[in-house]
């Protein structure tokens, strides 16, 4: 088959498939399936692989020349890439053989800045070691390993304002397959997806174990399945959000149907699954299934937000978990102060962030400090359907609830706690017959309408 041919297939593929409902479900499979055969290696564009000659202008050759000429494979034989920042382009998919290893460089300046998403703001920043701008049908694939420099990690400050680079991170992209690689990172988040659709990570093996170190954050994107992943951070293992005050409240993108299957999480410094607190666009369908919590240093699942958000969080489901090692326990709700507040907050009511439809099922617990604390919700937009169903182990304290309308408990089967299993306030619905009454959850005050309305800027 020659090239052209080639290449009109792989043009074609990716539009039937959406036709078919492939892509709608989340998956970036169909790039993967309809890559050219055609491969550049990276050492015909004379990368060295030694470790310590630079190889980002090599390997950016191979990836340009893959694009143009219809897309494809670009091969990363073993060997050590010192490199700084890589744009993949649009239908090209970066392979990474066994024992070859993508090193980010120390110096910011092999990162092009652009703008970029920083704890739910578009501020200047350095891209991540390897990114992409408004590509379609791209991808990283294993065995091997990328890692990210700890010289060039940490958070924003006075002195460089600018945001430093993640390891992995497309930007207004549409088909992403990020497959069967590690990833090393310090001091910064490892895969930040933004403003993207149609993701698939999977079977991916990340390690990010000092501070700021998300694994998976998925920021404003559509159609995630997240499958067969073994994280462990010192950050959330995976953070969800969409963007923090009256900037991502305009612009509404919303994160939305996101699958979150057969992975295992241990993190060290926050949760293990992070839903919020950056969630002024919105959040909406996530599923949890079959993952296994090994540590959290507080709560396996986290779904936080605050006052002066706005938008809404609604349609959380998880079942089929294990938990163990977790700190302050499995799940925690809080919908009034969680996350810094923004410069422009959304206010009045409308800051007041809407929670309908979590449900929670086929829980295991071992020794789990609480079972479940969802308390912290605003009684003028209480959360509508709650549901915690079939949950057996130990935990210290049982359940606590506040302002829900239409739970459901039963089947709590839990050993080992002291005080009542259920407390609650302001709550309606099933199996909450004789729980113990709480005091109200402290509520902040409305955020103040602003002396002029907010405008994009």
């Amino acid at each position: 088959m020659n090239s052209m041919m080639l290449r009109r297939r792989f043009l074609q593929a990716p539009a039937a498939l959406a036709a078919a409902g492939v892509l709608r479900t989340a998956t970036a499979d169909a790039p993967a399936a309809a890559w050219p055969s055609v491969t550049f290696n990276v050492r015909d564009f004379g990368a060295k692989g030694d470790g310590t000659t630079k190889d980002t202008a090599a390997i950016q050759q191979a990836i340009d020349r893959c694009s143009v000429l219809g897309g494809g494979s670009v091969l990363v034989p073993a060997g050590g890439y010192l490199t700084g920042a890589l744009a993949l382009r649009s239908h090209t998919l970066l392979r990474l053989e066994k024992d070859a290893a993508l090193v980010g460089t120390p110096d910011l300046a092999d990162y092009p800045v652009t703008q970029v998403r920083w704890e739910g703001k578009w501020i200047p920043g350095h891209v991540g070691l390897i990114y992409a701008l408004d590509a379609s049908h791209i991808g990283v694939s294993g065995p091997g390993r990328i890692a990210g420099n700890p010289a060039v990690g940490g958070r924003p400050n006075a002195r460089d304002p600018l945001r430093h680079p993640a390891l992995v991170e497309p930007i207004g992209c549409d088909g992403i397959l990020l497959d069967g690689f590690s990833a090393t990172q310090g001091l910064m988040w490892a895969i930040h997806t933004t403003n993207s659709r149609n993701i698939t990570i999977r079977n991916l093996n990340i390690r990010t174990t000092t501070g700021n170190g998300d694994g998976i954050d998925i920021d404003s994107c559509q159609h995630v399945r997240i499958d067969g992943c073994d994280i462990a951070t010192g950050d959330d293992c995976i953070a969800i959000k969409s963007g923090r005050g009256s900037e991502a409240y305009r612009l509404l993108e919303t994160t939305e149907d996101v699958l979150i299957t057969g992975c295992t999480f241990a993190d060290s410094n926050f949760a293990c699954i992070g839903i919020g607190s950056e969630t002024s666009g919105g959040i909406r369908n996530v599923r949890i299934e079959r993952c296994k919590f090994t540590a959290a240093r507080t709560y396996a699942i986290y779904i936080k937000t605050r006052i002066g958000r706005g938008a809404f969080i609604e349609d959380i489901t998880a079942s089929d978990l294990e938990a163990s090692g977790l700190t302050r326990g499995f799940l925690q709700v809080n919908a009034l102060t969680s996350g810094l507040q923004d410069q422009d907050p959304v206010p009045g009511e409308e800051g007041i962030p809407r929670l309908r439809h979590f449900r929670f099922s086929h829980v295991k617990l071992e020794n789990c400090p609480m079972l479940a604390d969802v308390t912290l919700i605003h009684p003028a937009k209480p959360l509508e359907g709650f549901s915690l169903i079939d949950v057996t182990g130990t935990c210290a304290k049982g359940i606590a609830l506040a302002n829900i309308r239409k739970a459901e408990i039963r089947q709590i089967k839990v050993t080992g706690f002291a005080g009542p299993l259920i407390g609650t306030h302001n709550v309606t619905g099933k199996g909450i017959e004789g729980a113990a009454a709480m005091e109200p959850p402290k509520v902040p005050d409305l955020v103040p309408e602003p002396g002029q309305p907010y405008r994009l800027h």
